[in-house]
């Protein structure tokens, strides 16, 4: 039986120590600064060349743009649904209010890149690199990143539906009055990640690989029964107790 930890409702305090390791080290933000973009209305294409165009409320499903690149580019209220964009590179770009089902953006690198209001479901990140990232807002259902790199990235104020983190690295990530669900956390490492500020955290596996996470302290006591399951302590109060 799976064994799943739920914390609902969290809030943090003043940022406090986290453990022998000090304080806790925040993550860079992006600071993207859009030139005048130009529109762009056609299809992508594999190993694309996109520099300074916007993607306006263009429907992309079931295109092929696989190891393109996207440089100083706006994608915002475009429909992704099954569109290939595996080891595509985003560079300086926002996207917003995407939306898409089985979008596939294995491998892909996102580099100073803001994520905001997306609505997606089934995406495929395993395998990408992201820095400096921003996602706020919105819903993913399902998101997998297993096998990603994550460096300086901040989830604020989205819902993440049984998000598969396993294997992944995460270095200076923060997650910010975010709602955590059914989350994998297999075999994941980490290093200076706020869990804090987590609106609700749900752990279905991987509650052991918590190391370099700094948590609240209400966190902490949510969480006690899955860590004393894990290192095999039974609880139980004593009888007439």
């Amino acid at each position: 039986m799976v064994r799943r930890a739920v914390t609902r409702k969290s809030t943090a305090g003043k940022a406090g120590k986290a453990g022998a390791a000090g304080r806790s080290v925040s993550a860079r933000r992006p600071e993207v600064r859009l030139p005048p973009l130009a529109a762009y209305g056609g299809e992508l294409e594999p190993d694309g060349d996109y520099d300074g165009q916007e993607f306006g409320g263009l429907d992309l499903a079931d295109q092929e743009g696989p190891g393109s690149r996207f440089m100083d580019c706006a994608l915002r209220e475009c429909g992704l649904d099954r569109t290939d964009l595996g080891r595509a590179r985003f560079i300086d770009c926002v996207l917003e209010g995407i939306r898409g089902v089985g979008t596939d953006l294995g491998e892909a690198s996102l580099r100073d890149v803001e994520v905001v209001d997306a609505r997606l479901g089934g995406v495929q990140l395993h395998g990408a690199v992201f820095e400096r990232v921003l996602i706020r807002g919105g819903k993913i259902d399902y998101l997998n990143l297993r096998g990603a790199k994550l460096k300086d990235v901040v989830f604020e104020g989205c819902v993440l539906a049984e998000p598969d983190f396993g294997g992944a690295e995460l270095e200076r990530v923060e997650f910010r009055d975010c709602v955590l669900r059914e989350a994998d956390l297999s075999g994941v490492r980490m290093k200076d990640v706020d869990l804090r500020t987590v609106a609700e955290l749900g752990i279905a596996r991987g509650v052991d690989r918590l190391a370099g996470a700094v948590i609240s302290t209400a966190q902490l006591l949510d969480l006690a029964p899955a860590f004393a399951a894990q290192i095999g302590v039974r609880v139980e109060d004593a009888p007439g107790g």
